[in-house]
C-alpha cells in the first residue's frame, strides 16, 4: 500500500484545492404497454418506473436495466424535477447502484444496467429496492418514491427482454445516505506525531448531475473550539466509492494528545462555486460513539494503526461543529 504524506506542525494554516469534470447521457424510449404494467404495492402512489430484469445463470449475475420513469411529482418550484434512481438488493444495504442525473424532467429516460452478483440459490431471499430521488446541490436530496421487487426467482427464467412496470410508492423521509469513510489513527508518543491514513469511502451522497461526486478529504485539527491545522487528500474525479490510502500527519506534543479532536469532512471539489460539504464525522476524547472508541483504541495502542469505518453524517449533526472548523 502507497501513502502519500502530508506532515504538518502543531501550529498555522495553509490553502489549496482544483478539478472536476462533467458528463451526460441521452437514450432511446420505450413504448409503454397496457399490459405490461405490474403490482403497485399499497399506499399512493407516484408515477411509474419500467425496467428490464434476467439472471445470467453462467456468471451469477442478477441483471437489472432500468428504462424510464412517467408521471413523477414536481418537487422544484419550476414545475420539474431533477430524478435520479438508486437501486439495491436487499437485504444488503452496503452495495448500491445509481443512476445519473436527469434535469427538469417528469418523465426521465435512464436506460442505464447494472449487476449484482448473487448465486441462484439465494435469489428467493432477496429483493430488489428501487429509491428514485429529486437531485439538490445544495441540500439533502428528496424522496419521491420507492419500489421493492419480490420473488426475482420468478424473473430467471425469462430472455430479460419485456418491460416490467411498478407503480411507484410514495416514499416518507429517509436518514440522509452520506455514505461511509475508513480510515486508521495512529499515533507515536515520543515522536509527537499523529498520522491519519485515509483508506477510501463508500456508498457517498452524489452532488453533481452526472450522478456522482469529485470528492477529497479534509482532516481539521481543532482544540478548544479553534482549528489548529487542517491537512487533505487528492480530488478523485467521478466517483462515490473512492481509493485514497494516502497519510495525513499531524506533529502533536504527547501532553496535548488528550486535549485535541479530529474533524474530518468528506468534501465535493467544485471547480466554479464553493466546495460543498458532503459528510463529517468526529474523532477526539470529547466525541460521541464512535468516534470516541476510535480515539480511544488508539491511545491505548500507541505505534500501531487502529482502522475503523464511520458513518458520514450532516454538518449540523456534528457535536461542537462550527463552520470555521472546516
Amino acid at each position: 500500500m502507497t501513502h502519500q504524506l502530508s506532515s504538518p506542525d502543531f501550529h498555522g494554516e495553509e490553502k489549496s484545492e482544483q478539478l472536476t469534470s462533467i458528463g451526460q447521457i441521452k437514450p432511446e424510449l420505450y413504448r409503454l404497454r397496457q399490459g405490461d404494467q405490474g403490482d403497485g404495492k399499497q399506499g399512493d402512489t407516484c408515477g411509474k418506473i419500467s425496467f428490464l430484469l434476467r439472471y445470467a445463470f453462467n456468471t451469477e449475475q442478477l441483471v437489472v436495466k432500468i428504462l424510464k420513469a412517467l408521471d413523477l411529482p414536481a418537487k422544484d418550484a419550476n414545475g420539474f424535477s431533477d430524478p435520479y434512481v438508486k437501486i439495491y438488493l436487499l437485504p444488503d444495504r452496503k452495495k448500491k447502484f445509481q443512476t445519473k442525473v436527469h434535469r427538469k424532467t417528469l418523465n426521465p429516460v435512464f436506460n442505464e444496467t447494472f449487476q449484482f452478483g448473487v448465486p441462484l440459490a439465494e435469489l428467493h431471499a432477496r429483493k430488489l429496492h428501487f429509491s428514485i430521488y429529486d437531485f439538490d446541490r445544495f441540500s439533502r436530496h428528496d424522496l419521491i418514491g420507492q419500489v421493492v421487487v419480490e420473488n426475482l426467482l420468478d424473473f430467471s427464467e425469462g430472455t430479460g427482454e419485456k418491460p416490467i412496470w411498478r407503480d411507484i410508492v410514495e416514499g416518507t423521509a429517509e436518514k440522509a445516505d452520506l455514505g461511509e469513510l475508513n480510515f486508521s489513527l495512529c499515533y507515536l508518543p515520543t515522536a509527537g506525531r499523529l498520522t491519519v491514513t485515509i483508506i477510501k469511502a463508500t456508498n457517498l451522497k452524489a452532488m453533481d448531475l452526472t450522478g456522482f461526486s469529485d470528492p477529497y478529504v479534509k482532516a481539521s485539527l481543532v482544540c478548544e473550539g479553534r482549528r489548529l491545522k487542517k491537512r487533505k487528500t487528492s480530488i478523485k474525479k467521478n466517483t462515490l466509492n473512492p481509493s485514497y490510502n494516502e497519510a495525513l500527519v499531524f506533529d502533536i506534543p504527547n501532553e496535548n494528545i488528550e486535549n485535541v479532536s479530529l474533524i474530518i469532512a468528506v468534501m465535493d471539489y467544485d471547480c466554479i462555486g464553493h466546495n460543498e460539504v458532503i459528510g463529517m464525522c468526529r474523532v477526539g476524547s470529547d466525541a460521541d460513539g464512535p468516534g470516541r472508541e476510535h480515539w480511544t483504541a488508539m491511545l491505548a495502542n500507541p505505534r500501531k494503526p487502529i482502522e475503523h469505518w464511520h458513518q458520514l453524517v450532516e454538518v449540523d449533526s456534528c457535536p461542537l461543529y462550527k463552520p470555521s472548523l472546516i
